[in-house]
């Protein structure tokens, strides 16, 4: 193990499948990748290595993953279905469903939003350089919603301001375990590295930066104990609304990262949830970043947050 480029720690919460636990985990590598890794011995359970990706995990377990560094990829354009709402000459705007990794990494070098938007887009920016053409802002894997795509490098600096600037109106649907109590609330908590956990992000780091989150309550499923959020995020930390969700006992549904238990929740929620976030960022507001317009687009709910309401609604 010569290349390696961090040891991460994470700790089981629930009984799963070792390449299971870690490609939910470490959400920068497919889970193809991760056994391929596991059977190289990069990751070790209590201090012991393990070379079976089928190996069952108890809760509690502390398992250690050696990342090694990254190998160079080459992107390939892929006619991946994606759906454009709004194109013009220096920008799209896309809807990202749930499952699709935003950005070429190791184990992902196919099968990427960006390789779908090199199939789909005529010409994208060239500022996030090769491998992040066009990207100017992320959403996780595991979460859907709307994003804009520069095409030319000068929508692609100005977007990047706008962002900055937090100029920018981000809004998210959320269901959350647990039923909220207070009908609106703004989370004004600084967010970065988790102390122990290098991939996740904690409201309790020695480094954090500020992040500010504004929620309303939509809907509260006593039966389920489940409650329905709207969200607005001031600011763009990684994992934001997750951790300060988290933070407060309120766990996205289907976020094991960040404390949502599978046992909390009937199976035939978690069949309709699969592997996705129950996490939608479902409008998008800012400048053109030629005329200067204000722009805003709105999605429906997408599968499977879509199915998911659906069933707590009539259930």
């Amino acid at each position: 193990m010569e290349r390696i480029e961090e040891v991460l720690e994470f700790t089981a919460n629930s009984p799963a499948r070792l390449d299971q636990f870690l490609s939910t985990s470490y959400g920068e590598f497919s889970r193809t990748y991760i056994k391929k890794l596991i059977k190289e011995g990069y990751v070790f359970v209590n201090g012991e290595k393990v070379t079976k990706p089928s190996k069952r995990l108890k809760e509690g377990d502390r398992v250690t993953f050696f990342v090694p560094k990254p190998e160079p990829v080459e992107i390939k354009p892929e006619n991946i279905p994606i759906r454009i709402i709004h194109e013009d000459e220096h920008l799209a705007v896309i809807e990202k469903p749930c499952g699709l990794v935003v950005h070429p990494s190791p184990g992902y070098t196919s099968g990427t939003l960006v390789n779908a938007l090199l199939y789909h887009l005529k010409s994208l920016s060239s500022i996030g350089g090769v491998e992040r053409p066009g990207i100017v802002h992320r959403l996780d894997r595991g979460t859907a919603g709307i994003m804009v795509v520069a095409k030319t490098d000068v929508a692609h600096r100005e977007l990047t301001r706008q962002f900055s600037e937090r100029r920018v109106d981000k809004y998210y649907k959320a269901l959350v375990m647990g039923l909220v109590k207070e009908d609106h609330g703004l989370i004004d908590a600084p967010i970065g590295r988790h102390p122990f956990q290098r991939k996740k992000f904690s409201v309790f780091s020695a480094s954090p930066k500020p992040a500010k989150t504004e929620f309303w309550i939509l809907k509260r499923f006593e039966n389920y104990r489940v409650t329905l959020l709207k969200v607005k995020i001031y600011t763009g930390r990684t994992h934001q609304i997750r951790v300060h969700l988290s933070s407060m006992g309120y766990p996205v549904l289907g976020d094991e990262t960040y404390g949502f238990k599978r046992s909390s929740i009937p199976k035939e929620l978690l069949d309709l949830m699969g592997n996705c976030h129950m996490l939608v960022a479902y409008k998008l507001s800012f400048c053109h970043p030629i005329s200067g317009e204000r722009l805003e687009f709105e999605i429906k709910d997408p599968s499977p947050f879509r199915e998911v309401l659906e069933f707590l609604e009539t259930s």
